[in-house]
């Protein structure tokens, strides 16, 4: 659904207008996860449990109003109208393919991947990003177990950390994406977060205690949602809608997926070959660093391959 939602966020806004908002629309989605959680602590016992599916519910729809608006407001700006855009429905059926094996999603997503150089460095930039994710997990869990023998103490610990991201997080969203990558571009923009990460895990190597773990963690976590996750989508508005709709979802779902069990596999074969906590931190730099190279290349390849945005009212 996330990826879904991305995709359309890609498919109405232009280049430009991707590179200003979608900081702020992601904030939308930190404060959600916020405002939830204290709706239903504040709700749960004076309207009760199904009266709570019912206001559910109701923001859905309401949801489903945002989505309609958007797309009317996008017909509005391209200068479509209603009528035209009902008469060219048919002549938009091979933009987003025809066929039995375009039907068959996760074939003709393979595929539009298999033949896109672009969309296939985009797969190594969410492989690394996903490796590299599940190290830093998975060294979290044993600091986090050595210090505090407690389930309630680690409970407590998770729980501080998840506040302090999504803080950090909101705050990032609003006041600083959208400046950071007309600042930077988004390909210095996309590799913020591997060379933090990549100072992090040197870092983590050599002082491989609770202290470090928890800093680069909330930093790496708060850098992935508010800077990384905007950047990354904004990487899918320069190609084709079929591009935006299929392929992106495969790669959200099926190469990111992958990339976790190759990082757990991979953890789990250094610790067989008797590599420590630090020696995988420093074996993970080098790594970062290759997640921040790719990330400038398909920076200056969207850059190239964008067009410029016709004046939007």
């Amino acid at each position: 659904m996330i990826s879904v939602f991305w995709s359309f966020m890609a498919d109405v806004f232009s280049n430009e207008q991707a590179k200003r908002l979608f900081g702020f629309i992601a904030a939308g989605g930190t404060a959600g996860a916020l405002i939830g959680p204290a709706l239903t602590t504040a709700l749960a016992i004076p309207l009760g449990p199904t009266n709570l599916l019912l206001l559910s519910a109701l923001f859905l729809g309401w949801a489903v109003v945002s989505v309609k608006r958007l797309t009317a407001w996008r017909e509005d700006v391209e200068g479509v109208t209603v009528e035209m855009a009902n008469a060219s429905k048919f002549a938009d059926i091979p933009a987003v393919g025809r066929g039995i094996f375009t039907r068959i999603h996760g074939i003709r997503a393979l595929y539009l991947v298999s033949r896109s150089p672009y969309l296939l460095g985009i797969c190594l930039l969410i492989l690394l990003l996903s490796i590299l994710a599940t190290f830093l997990y998975f060294q979290q869990l044993q600091i986090i177990q050595d210090n505090f023998s407690d389930s309630a103490e680690r409970t407590a610990v998770f729980a501080a950390m998840d506040l302090a991201v999504n803080a950090l997080t909101l705050i990032l969203q609003v006041f600083l994406t959208g400046r950071i990558v007309n600042k930077l571009g988004i390909g210095w923009t996309l590799a913020v977060v591997p060379l933090g990460l990549g100072i992090g895990f040197l870092i983590l190597g050599f002082a491989p205690v609770l202290s470090v773990l928890i800093a680069i963690q909330i930093l790496r976590r708060a850098g992935n949602y508010s800077i990384m996750r905007p950047a990354r989508e904004m990487l899918y508005v320069v190609v084709d809608k079929e591009e935006k709709y299929k392929a992106k979802n495969f790669i959200d779902t099926a190469v990111y997926r992958f990339g976790d069990w190759v990082g757990s596999v991979t953890y789990d074969g250094l610790q067989g070959l008797g590599f420590s906590m630090a020696g995988i931190a420093f074996i993970a730099v080098p790594l970062a660093g290759l997640w921040a190279w790719t990330s400038l290349k398909l920076g200056r390849k969207q850059q190239s391959m964008s067009v410029p945005d016709v004046p939007v009212i």
